[in-house]
């Protein structure tokens, strides 16, 4: 009983939204969010349906000044309502950082943790932002080198290499590039990093 009394006093989400995080709305991991909104009347008497449901509602028909941003680390498994026009302006596939990302990131946690901004650095081709900043912490941590540090650190791209390409190949042709204009493209993506690779000076 108390429990339904709360849930009846709870304001809608989209209040709650508005109230919590004022004119942005940042959600993270919203297909887990929705996972169980299929199956909600088997496992929590629909409260995740209904709440899933006055999302959409509220996504569609807002006319208030909020910039929802939902992010997810799988799009494949968000249900295909979230897909329709109108839910979202666009949906963008953010693929591993490029070589400017890179750099600029690298700057970031070099500066951050106190190291030499200059010295030599480990290759990153495979590399996410959060591994360069694993590999700027235990650096500084260690007192030792980046390209020691390095030694400890296991990107993602290599202990999930399969599940990042699936997710590429089902982003290409479905998803908005986030770091250039136009729908993602895989086969395009490609052609791209093997011009870098043969562009790129050889170091003697």
């Amino acid at each position: 009983m108390t429990r339904s009394l709360c849930r009846r006093r709870r304001p809608p989400c989209s209040r709650l939204a508005l109230a919590v995080h004022g004119p942005t709305g940042s959600p993270d991991g919203i297909e887990k969010g929705s996972a169980g909104a299929s199956s909600s009347g088997q496992t929590d008497s629909g409260v995740t349906a209904r709440v899933f449901g006055s999302l959409l509602t509220w996504l569609n028909d807002h006319e208030s000044d909020v910039f929802f941003v939902g992010t997810c680390n799988d799009a494949s498994k968000l249900p295909p309502e979230f897909a329709r026009a109108e839910r979202f302006d666009g949906v963008f596939f953010v693929d591993l950082p490029g070589r400017e990302q890179k750099d600029g990131i690298w700057g970031i946690y070099a500066r951050h943790y106190g190291l030499d901004a200059k010295q030599a650095r480990p290759d990153d081709s495979q590399w996410t932002g959060a591994e360069i900043k694993s590999c700027c912490r235990l650096a500084s941590l260690l007192d030792v080198p980046l390209v020691q540090a390095a030694q400890n650190v296991v990107p993602v791209a290599v202990t999930a290499g399969d599940k990042i390409e699936s997710l590429r190949q089902w982003a290409s042709g479905r998803c908005l590039s986030a770091d250039r204009a136009g729908v993602y493209s895989r086969a395009e993506q490609t052609r791209a990093k093997a011009r870098r690779i043969v562009g790129e000076p050889e170091v003697n």
